[in-house]
């Protein structure tokens, strides 16, 4: 999947890249005369992700009356896979924000090559798929383990940061013009973003039997880039369609008791948001 992800950006930032030189167009926004413009848009989003080696660690040695243990594991899944759980149906009958939602905060400078700066953020979630045969590797409650192992979610482990995974990120900008309409009220643009940020998930994991739904924390870091299209119109309304390649990091992922996880994967995601633009 990581091939593709960045086959397909690399393609889409070509095409980007062999336009750059063009003359810019006198479209709302990018006006020299102004001081920029902000802009607010929200969307959704579908996911995809690679596999992830998640490794749990607890060296307390504390006793736990749930289990029965003494907490004091130390072992590795390896090439667990996990899905999306994008809640679309949600989007009217509920609350807009129970699905996959996404949100942009951001500003254009005032020059003709269309910069800009940007707070990205995506409510993403991610489900680590149940009864996975996978191998597993460490130490469970002083006893060595090196064996395929079925994942089971009600006695031994299920894992998901399905309050999100959450991705913020802080971009910046390149829009260059494709095509204006003869009266200048609609543009098509290309658009690309690259940046870096932190993750902050909430993680509802359950180990050997016992379950708890974290609290929101910094877990870690993201980088990657997004790049697609972006439709304006009567200067203040557009809509951006984009597809985006990211790298996350889990470093500290939250368990039970004095427990830790971590893990790393590969994310490709298809966005669709609607805007307000507000030049200055």
């Amino acid at each position: 999947m990581q091939k593709k992800v960045f086959l397909i950006l690399l393609i889409i930032t070509g095409i980007l890249s062999s336009i750059v030189s063009q003359e810019i167009c006198d479209c709302p926004g990018q006006s020299t005369l102004g001081k920029g413009s902000f802009y607010f848009s929200w969307g959704y989003n579908k996911g995809w992700y690679s596999k992830s080696d998640l490794h749990f660690k607890n060296t307390s040695g504390e006793y736990n009356p749930v289990t029965g243990n003494y907490d004091s594991y130390d072992f590795t899944v390896y090439g667990a896979k996990a899905k999306d759980r994008p809640g679309f149906k949600d989007i009217l009958r509920t609350d807009l924000t129970i699905p996959q939602y996404v949100y942009r905060f951001g500003y254009y400078f005032n020059n003709k090559r269309d910069l800009g700066i940007e707070i990205n953020f995506d409510h993403t979630k991610y489900v680590m798929i149940d009864y996975q045969n996978l191998h597993v590797k460490g130490t469970i409650h002083g006893q060595e383990i090196d064996t395929d192992t079925i994942l089971s979610p009600i006695d031994f482990l299920k894992f998901e940061h399905t309050n999100g995974a959450n991705f913020m990120m802080f971009n910046g900008i390149k829009r260059q013009r494709f095509l204006v309409s003869a009266n200048k009220k609609y543009w098509l643009s290309g658009i690309i973003k690259l940046g870096a940020g932190i993750v902050i998930p909430k993680t509802d994991v359950t180990l050997f039997g016992q379950r708890l739904d974290n609290r929101f924390h910094i877990a870690g870091f993201i980088t990657g880039v997004e790049t697609g299209l972006r439709f304006d119109a009567f200067k203040h309304i557009f809509v951006e369609y984009t597809a985006k390649g990211t790298y996350a990091n889990y470093l500290n992922v939250l368990v039970m008791g004095a427990g830790k996880a971590n893990h790393h994967f590969w994310t490709f995601e298809n966005i669709l948001t609607l805007g307000i633009q507000i030049p200055l």
